[in-house]
């Protein structure tokens, strides 16, 4: 996966808080070894804390900006992004962003964007506080992409994800994917409170996968507002099987025999491995957002 070194990379749409101490209260996310194995059965990688249950008592709302943003002095071209992780991830929220936007229009639409916050420990969301723990998650009510840099490293390491660039690219790309169910209106059907393998919260899961998979069709040639030409150059298969498996690693079926040391579909939240990589094969393969309707 390599960028345009040239291009000018748009920091305004990540806001980096990492380092910085977020008031409020401790954020609950269930108790004891049933509790965590519901957190991570059920939350990589998902929405807003308030459907999660991570709120505190007395959080106060994140900050607007960070006051030392080592994005925005570090990140400023392609070049950049070809040399930093937090750069990278950069340049993938501003390619997603170029596409989304330009599909909009193209559909007769308006696209609305969407932050990332890239965040260390714990962070205060419109959705209410919620910790590392939780992965990386999507909040509906703010329109923002929560993010600690360090989950790829456990995707890696405790999850058994090859990893790489690409890998990265899924994860933002599949909270991207949220974003555009809250702007058509789809993300709300997660919210029956309703789990199981044929769930609406893993069917919204699957189309996320779809969605970040159409993206990643298109992501080598679609031009980027500030010089013209695509932000992304190439994507290589290897950078295809890297997503794909990262894809299946978060599956709910190789979690819970990680945790659990049994299946249990009745429980699933975002689908199983073989789901999450055929809707996401899905989106790549065709690029057409249309063929991502998982609800049928």
């Amino acid at each position: 996966m390599q960028f345009d070194d040239d291009a000018d990379l748009d920091t305004s749409e990540v806001k980096d808080l990492r380092g910085r101490r977020v008031p409020g209260g401790r954020a609950t996310i269930g108790g004891g070894l049933v509790g965590l194995v519901a957190l991570v059965v059920a939350l990589l990688f998902g929405v807003g804390p308030e459907q999660l249950g991570l709120s505190s008592g007395d959080e106060e709302p994140a900050p607007a900006a960070s006051s030392v943003s080592q994005v925005q002095q570090a990140c400023r071209t392609g070049r950049d992004a070809n040399a930093r992780e937090d750069c990278r991830l950069v340049a993938v929220v501003n390619s997603t962003q170029d596409f989304w936007r330009q599909e909009f229009t193209r559909r007769n639409g308006r696209y609305a964007p969407a932050s990332t916050v890239f965040f260390t420990g714990r962070v205060s969301t419109a959705c209410g506080a919620a910790t590392s723990a939780v992965g990386p998650f999507y909040c509906p009510a703010d329109r923002q992409v929560y993010l600690d840099l360090g989950f790829f490293e456990e995707l890696r390491t405790k999850f058994g994800a090859s990893g790489g660039p690409f890998a990265q690219a899924y994860v933002v790309a599949h909270e991207y994917g949220h974003h555009i169910q809250n702007l058509t209106g789809t993300l709300q059907r997660a919210q029956d409170g309703r789990q199981g393998a044929d769930s609406n919260a893993v069917r919204v899961e699957l189309q996320a996968d779809c969605y970040a998979g159409v993206w990643a069709h298109h992501a080598t040639r679609t031009p980027d507002e500030s010089t013209g030409r695509p932000l992304i150059t190439t994507l290589t298969d290897r950078d295809i099987r890297d997503g794909l498996d990262a894809a299946a690693a978060v599956g709910d079926d190789r979690i819970q025999e990680m945790f659990q040391g049994r299946v249990t579909p009745e429980s699933w939240t975002h689908g199983s491995s073989e789901q999450r990589q055929q809707w996401f094969y899905q989106g790549f393969r065709t690029g057409d957002m249309t063929q991502c309707n998982t609800f049928r």
